[in-house]
């Protein structure tokens, strides 16, 4: 019997993100929805190919191995398919053996309408209008980016990576930037340095998967030996003096990162080749996300002061 999806950390994921469907979606814009419909009824035992969020995805629901008595992760799949024209996608979940057992099908209907009735943290899609209405509506929505997906077997880490304002925290200190300049901005970091600012549109996914982190420095307690499986960083533009704000905020939601890389407007690619996560989330996508998506699945959150919208 499934857990109460209230009691998750829920993920959903749209087909776009999940699997390779190049071919599918190049029928669909030369011939049409019949066509296209008639394709992936013909192809409905062709396995497709993971696309750029299938690393993170696989690896986030091996959660509940770490934690089987709790059960803690799920991903949803929401669709703009029709079941009908849904069944690749669930017969290649199934081949992947993937463990998403919920699902919604729209027929071309934007699906992040679902958000709250099926408790999500996070929503990936390559759908740029569906995630640009999403975050207006104030739901965590995210664009994967084209970029590696390389998902290696022997990797026994689940590596997830942050910017900091406008995707964890909100944008109200890119806005005294923006307005007023960089001298403003420390200024204004510094004289408040111990407020923390409210969430951004993931600071609730940020925030849950530090309270799964917490529950694995238990286990690391319990065990000296335990071989951690969650970590996370965050990697901002921030340097000191503003790096206080930063942690300042966390210490408030009572939630440690395991790596915090401040790096003053340095390349973030030269961290992201070296740590390698199985996702980055960042709103901007000039120069931050060009840098990224060399080396990790990169997904850019469309929202805030400093974003460029897609």
């Amino acid at each position: 019997m499934p857990y109460p999806i209230e009691d998750k950390l829920v993920i959903a994921v749209a087909s776009s993100a999940l699997f390779e469907l190049d071919e599918a979606d190049a029928v669909f814009r030369k011939e049409g929805v019949r066509a296209y419909r008639d394709y992936q009824r013909a192809h409905e035992h062709d396995i497709l190919k993971p696309g750029i969020a299938f690393p993170f995805v696989r690896r986030f629901l091996e959660l509940n191995t770490v934690f089987p008595d709790r059960q803690p992760a799920e991903v949803v799949l929401l669709s703009r398919n029709d079941s009908d024209t849904g069944m690749r996608v669930f017969n290649s979940i199934e081949h992947y053996k993937l463990g998403i057992i919920r699902a919604a099908f729209t027929r071309g209907n934007s699906p992040f309408r679902y958000i709250p009735a099926y408790n999500v943290s996070l929503f990936l899609s390559a759908n740029a209008g569906d995630v640009t209405e999403a975050l207006a509506k104030h739901y965590p929505a995210g664009l994967v980016l084209p970029s590696p997906a390389a998902d290696d077997a022997a990797d026994a880490e689940l590596r997830v990576a942050f910017d900091f304002d406008g995707v964890i925290a909100d944008d109200s200190a890119e806005k005294v930037y923006q307005a007023e300049g960089i001298n403003a901005f420390y200024a204004s970091e510094t004289a408040n340095a111990q407020t923390a600012i409210s969430p951004g549109p993931l600071g609730d996914l940020f925030r849950k998967l530090g309270n799964l982190r917490n529950l694995e420095d238990e286990l690391e307690e319990r065990s000296p030996n335990y071989r951690r499986f969650l970590k996370t960083a965050i990697i901002t533009a921030r340097s000191a003096p503003a790096h206080s704000r930063v942690i300042h905020t966390l210490r408030s939601w009572n939630i440690t990162a395991d790596e915090t890389h401040f790096l003053g407007g340095m390349d973030k690619g030269r961290i992201l080749e070296t740590l390698r996560p199985h996702i980055f989330f960042d709103d901007q996508q000039h120069p931050h996300l060009d840098a990224a998506r060399q080396f990790t699945p990169s997904v850019h959150i469309p929202f805030g002061a400093g974003s460029e919208r897609v």
